[in-house]
């Protein structure tokens, strides 16, 4: 067995966000452009005869190791499924905010995945993998590959990869966690309420500034809802609109993270440094999304 693995766990950003509407058994349909950042949790295993977790990292602080966690959970629904499944330490080094809409823990279970896949020699489309990820989480499916696409359904439903163009990005976060069922409840929907019609196109895959136009005919959903919760949001967002050259400013997933689109890397770093003066409490990372 190799002596340690190690991957990266990619912020997840959705792009766009619909709320399709809320299925008889309580779970939401949505429709969402996901694409992935630079900036990532890193997750490491080394093989042993039983599976643990360690954490650590600036964003590591109150993090529990328990059973609840996801990358143990991961753990254990690939175990389900691959009999006689070698495991053993993890290690995350977490610098992803917790409960932020940008995919941390799921991209955390997904990258737990890939390491038991590389261990045990499964391949990456390996269909274990594919119920185990389902199993975890809604967001887990899509990490797994941290490729742009288009997902649907609560996140099973997966389009082929797309070729975005990169795009240059501030990710923001004012330091509060959101919690993703109380965006849901706020949002209101009764179980079998369908509220919006699907768009069931990928973007144009032409240039940044085109698919910015796309994305500005976009929205997410959530937004509303996760404002009335968390006010800060809001401030983020006009923080970034105001930003010299920022082209689009949108919230990510149920929050609170946000992001901001940029023509270039000089405009977003700048921003970036601007926001971090203004607000030096705040989580605000300049990266780039393809």
């Amino acid at each position: 067995m190799p002596a340690s693995l190690a991957t990266r766990a990619r912020a997840k950003v959705n792009l766009t966000l619909k709320v399709l509407g809320r299925r008889a058994d309580g779970y939401h349909e949505l429709e969402s452009l996901v694409a992935f950042a630079g900036v990532a949790d890193m997750l490491s295993l080394e093989p042993g005869p039983s599976c643990a977790l360690t954490i650590g990292g600036p964003q590591g602080e109150g993090l529990v190791a328990d059973e609840g966690n996801l990358v143990l959970r991961a753990a254990r629904a690939l175990a389900a499924e691959v009999p006689g499944l070698h495991a053993g330490r993890f290690h995350l080094v977490k610098r992803l905010p917790v409960a932020s809409g940008i995919g941390g823990g799921s991209a955390d279970a997904a990258a737990a995945l890939r390491l038991l896949a590389r261990l045990n020699g499964l391949a990456a489309d390996a269909p274990e993998l594919q119920r185990a990820a389902v199993k975890v989480g809604a967001d887990v499916p899509v990490c797994l590959e941290s490729r742009a696409r288009m997902m649907a359904g609560i996140g099973e439903r997966l389009g082929p990869p797309l070729r975005l163009p990169q795009l240059f990005a501030v990710l923001v976060n004012p330091g509060v966690a959101v919690e993703t069922a109380a965006v849901f409840r706020k949002l209101g929907l009764a179980p079998g309420q369908d509220v919006s019609p699907s768009r069931k196109s990928a973007p144009r895959s032409g240039t940044a500034a085109e698919l910015i136009a796309d994305l500005s005919e976009g929205r997410n959903d959530l937004e509303r809802p996760a404002i009335a919760i968390a006010p800060q949001i809001a401030e983020v967002l006009d923080m970034l609109r105001a930003a010299p050259g920022c082209r689009l400013a949108r919230m990510s997933g149920s929050g609170a993270t946000c992001f901001g689109l940029f023509d270039d890397c000089r405009r977003s770093a700048a921003a970036a440094r601007g926001l971090t003066r203004a607000q030096p409490g705040w989580w605000v990372k300049p990266t780039v999304l393809r």
